[in-house]
């Protein structure tokens, strides 16, 4: 699960790392990485499981997959990063383990192309 002090919470915050950060496509879902240096608080990490993904109870199980799966990726993460995981379609049918490494290459790959935030 993912702690409440690595959520975002705001929609500002989420507005901003998706206009300002860097986008990262993988199969099953869009990953945006910004870099915040006012804020350093800890890394946050934001989701985004529209209504295209599925009905409620699979909105849910796909939020509950990516949180899981966001919490290994903390640890990858500074304290100025922002990160928005965005669900795909394809995320319904994926598995915890897929959309895991999906999400590993996605920050690997977002990480160099968003700079240096200190």
């Amino acid at each position: 699960m993912l702690p409440a002090r690595y959520r975002m919470t705001r929609s500002a915050e989420f507005s901003a790392t998706v206009s300002r950060g860097v986008r990262c496509a993988q199969p099953d879902l869009v990953v945006h990485l910004a870099c915040d240096v006012e804020d350093v608080t800890g890394p946050r990490i934001g989701l985004v499981v529209a209504k295209s993904v599925g009905n409620a109870v699979v909105r849910h199980r796909v939020s509950r997959r990516l949180r899981h799966v966001a919490y290994a990726v903390i640890d990858d993460l500074t304290p100025e990063h922002r990160l928005v995981i965005r669900a795909l379609p394809g995320a319904a049918d994926a598995s915890s383990s897929r959309l895991g490494e999906q999400l590993d290459r996605a920050v690997s790959r977002a990480k160099p192309r968003a700079g240096a935030c200190r």
